[in-house]
């Protein structure tokens, strides 16, 4: 029993397999044109993508060290300025405390503390008045 299901299994793919052989083979006759579009296609956008990373992916960015004179001016410490930074990425405090490995009460200390340093009362002013600075980017 075991052979004959195993044979017709067989036979069954197999036919399956020769009908997609034909329907393949339709497919190309028909659309052949079609085919050798895509083709022309593909190989302009490989050209591109080439060029592009050739143009544009070899750029190194630049290094932006911040403003350290406006830091000691202000009185930033090097702790202030990595919470000041995350704040420019838009990190809520909780994330800020798991990012620097502090607690959330610390982020709120310095938070405030930057608040007073940089004559802002919210995030958004802080963010604005370091990029005027050019602390943060």
């Amino acid at each position: 029993m075991t052979r004959q299901v195993l044979l017709y299994g067989a036979l069954l793919a197999i036919g399956t397999l020769v009908l997609q052989w034909l329907d393949y083979q339709r497919l190309v006759r028909t659309h052949t044109g079609d085919f050798y579009i895509f083709l022309i296609a593909l190989a302009f956008l490989g050209l591109g993508l080439g060029v592009g990373a050739h143009l544009f992916g070899t750029r190194k960015p630049e290094s932006f060290d911040g403003n350290p004179r406006a830091c000691e001016a202000l009185g930033i410490s090097p702790r202030e300025l990595d919470v000041l930074k995350e704040i420019a990425a838009g990190r809520s405090n909780k994330e800020i405390a798991a990012q620097l490995n502090v607690s959330p009460n610390t982020v709120k200390t310095h938070v405030a503390r930057l608040f007073e340093k940089l004559g802002a009362k919210r995030r958004t002013e802080a963010i604005n008045r370091a990029r005027e600075l050019g602390i943060v980017a």
